[in-house]
């Protein structure tokens, strides 16, 4: 009966709209005052030890970083890149636009931020070179849930914390799949541009152009080498990474590239301290809401539930993944990972699965809930850039929607594509 007001509650305050960080502190405080077996600063102390974490404090670091590279001319230099690799292809300005989501993915660890610098810009300039604005808004949404697959990552440093998985290990295995992912979404946008006649630019590709544009983005290049370089080669950790990624985004921004003026700074600040917070009320109520579920013994319950529905691992692997993709449709990605992670990692390990590629599954699976409604945060964002309505821009990523289930499916069940990178560090 306690888990059903626990899980009734929340609901509940979810059907009436209010924000999930504050309907997982009210379901926790609602079931609190009904069971009566806690006192009431339970939920205080959570909301406090919670965030009380060293590896946590990447989280707002790499935030910072992200607005700060996005509003300091970084994005635009790394489509510059991707146009001048494929820009006179078929389809070429929507795949530059994967690869520049790709390549600021390596930059700020957040879907929606991914979304939010590039499609400032790729949008309308598809638009103007006469791609369908449905489609250059669904390949810009889509192609920002990357942003959460490819290190440096947030949520996998939430996955890393609650499931106390090395993050530095998890953010080399996101590479492969990342990759993966942003190649499914290329081979959809290049069939579909073809199918439709979107041709790419008229003037030819050469050395000489793609020389200029890495050797102008050059800075921005070295971002992802510097922090996944340092981390996998033991210089500083994931945290110490993020703290370098500010200053280092500081440094390009306002010196090098000298786009981003110092009368900024002050709204860069209040724009990432805003979106932390957010965060951090996430983490804060969802480990609480968490760990009442852990007293009241419900992990447990549930694990030995879908034990006994089957013992093969592939059959309990895809149930996984369904429920994962629901909760996605559902669920803010940061709380889902913490309240779900006690429970099924113990038995993802159980079937033979290494909580490192889980980690990796489970990221890209909620990934995908980034594009799919009522939550999909990326639609959300690509509309208000567009001015397209969601109903109309979730039929027209449902393509995309496919093509990442099927690389999820590959990931899934060829283990070495997270696992590979890791083996030449002896892990």
């Amino acid at each position: 009966m306690v888990s059903a007001v626990l899980f009734g509650s929340f609901a509940l305050f979810l059907i009436l709209s209010v924000p999930i960080g504050i309907s997982l502190g009210l379901a926790t405080l609602v079931t609190i005052f009904y069971s009566g077996s806690l006192p009431i600063e339970f939920l205080m102390k959570e909301l406090v030890t919670s965030v009380d974490s060293f590896p946590l404090m990447a989280v707002p670091f790499f935030i910072l970083a992200g607005e700060i590279m996005g509003k300091g001319g970084i994005s635009e230099r790394l489509f510059n890149v991707a146009n001048a690799l494929v820009g006179n292809k078929t389809g070429g300005f929507a795949i530059a636009t994967v690869i520049t989501s790709m390549f600021f993915a390596a930059i700020s660890g957040s879907g929606p931020a991914t979304v939010a610098a590039i499609g400032g810009i790729m949008i309308p300039a598809m638009v103007r070179n006469g791609y369908d604005k449905k489609f250059s808004t669904a390949v810009v949404a889509a192609a920002g849930s990357i942003g959460v697959i490819i290190p440096p990552s947030i949520p996998m440093v939430i996955y890393g914390v609650v499931g106390n998985v090395s993050i530095g290990d998890l953010f080399i295995a996101g590479i492969i799949p990342g990759l993966l992912v942003g190649l499914g979404l290329i081979v959809w946008t290049y069939y579909y541009s073809k199918k439709k006649g979107f041709k790419g630019l008229d003037e030819p590709t050469s050395l000489k152009k793609i020389w200029t544009a890495t050797w102008d983005a050059k800075w921005a290049l070295l971002i992802p080498v510097i922090i996944l370089g340092g981390i996998y080669g033991g210089i500083f950790t994931p945290t110490e990474a993020a703290v370098i990624a500010v200053v280092y985004g500081l440094i390009a921004s306002l010196f090098i590239y000298r786009e981003l003026p110092f009368k900024e700074l002050p709204k860069v600040l209040a724009d990432s301290a805003l979106t932390t917070a957010t965060v951090l009320i996430i983490v804060g109520t969802a480990t609480a809401f968490g760990r009442f579920l852990t007293i009241e013994q419900i992990p447990n319950k549930v694990a030995q539930a879908m034990l006994s529905i089957s013992d093969n691992s592939i059959v309990m692997i895809l149930l996984i993944t369904v429920l994962l993709l629901i909760v996605g449709c559902f669920m803010d990605t940061l709380a889902a990972i913490i309240i779900l992670t006690p429970i099924l990692l113990p038995i993802a390990v159980q079937l033979g699965y290494d909580p490192i590629h889980f980690g990796i599954i489970m990221v890209v699976n909620l990934a995908i809930g980034f594009i799919t409604p009522p939550l999909g945060v990326n639609l959300f964002v690509a509309s208000g850039i567009s001015g397209l309505s969601i109903e109309a821009l979730s039929k027209a990523v449902l393509p995309f929607f496919v093509a990442m289930i099927i690389t999820l499916l590959i990931i899934i069940f060829i283990p070495q594509l997270s696992l590979f990178l890791l083996s030449f560090g002896g892990n």
